[in-house]
C-alpha cells in the first residue's frame, strides 16, 4: 500500500512532463555539408540578397606623356641679333613704364602693347628685341633679375595680343642704361621702362 503511495506521484509527475515536452527525445540535429548554406529556421527572417560589388582592379593608372608647361612660360627665341638691324624708333613711342620694383603690367599700358602687337603683324619678317630697365636703386645684381622680369612680362602680354614667343627676344641692363641721369623721382618714373626695338633682317641674311 505504501509503495503504490509513492509509485502514483512519480508516475503523474512523469506523465504531466511527457504532457509539456511532446514525446521527442530532443531537438532534430541538422547535418550540414562543407560549402552548403544552412536551411532556413522555420518563423526567422531571411537576409536579403546583397549584389557583389565590381571587383577591385590593381591596374595603375596610365601616366600622362605630355609636356605641360609652366604657367607664364614660353619658349626663348634664339635670334641672331648681329643679322639683324635695330630700329629704335620705330616703336620708341610704346615704351611701357613700370611702378617701383614691380614687373606688373599696368593696364593702362596696354594700348602700347596693343600697337606693337599690330606692328609685328604687319611685318611678319621683322622680330622684336624687349629691353628691361630699372631706375638706380638697389643693387645691380637684384635690378638685373627685375629687369628680366619686366621684359618678359611685357613678352608674355604680347604672346597675349597674337604674338608669337618665338619672334620675340628679351635681354635685361638692368639700372646701366637709364632714359634719365638724373637722381630724383621724375628720373626714376622714366627709367622704370620695357623697351621695344624692332628687327629687320639684313640685306643679304
Amino acid at each position: 500500500m505504501k509503495m503504490n503511495q509513492l509509485v502514483l506521484p512519480l508516475v503523474l509527475a512523469l506523465a504531466a512532463t511527457l504532457a509539456t515536452t511532446g514525446c521527442k527525445h530532443g531537438p532534430t540535429k541538422i547535418t550540414q555539408l562543407y560549402g552548403q548554406k544552412p536551411p532556413p529556421i522555420q518563423g526567422e527572417k531571411q537576409p536579403e540578397t546583397v549584389t557583389s560589388m565590381q571587383p577591385i582592379t590593381t591596374e595603375p593608372l596610365p601616366i600622362a606623356t605630355e609636356k605641360v608647361q609652366p604657367p607664364g612660360t614660353y619658349p626663348t627665341a634664339e635670334i641672331d641679333l648681329t643679322k639683324y638691324d635695330q630700329d629704335r624708333a620705330a616703336l620708341a613711342a610704346h615704351t611701357v613704364h613700370f611702378k617701383f620694383d614691380s614687373s606688373t603690367v599696368q593696364n593702362n599700358e596696354q594700348a602700347n602693347i596693343a600697337s606693337v602687337a599690330q606692328a609685328l603683324a604687319s611685318d611678319m619678317n621683322a622680330k622684336l628685341l624687349i629691353e628691361g630697365h630699372c631706375d638706380e636703386r638697389g643693387t645691380e645684381e637684384y635690378n638685373r633679375s627685375l629687369g628680366e622680369r619686366r621684359a618678359l612680362a611685357l613678352r608674355e602680354a604680347l604672346q597675349k595680343a597674337g604674338v608669337d614667343s618665338l619672334r620675340v627676344k628679351t635681354i635685361s641692363y638692368g639700372k646701366d642704361k637709364p632714359a634719365d641721369p638724373a637722381h630724383d623721382d621724375a628720373a626714376w618714373t622714366k627709367n622704370r621702362r620695357g623697351e621695344f626695338i624692332l628687327l629687320h633682317p639684313k640685306a643679304g641674311v
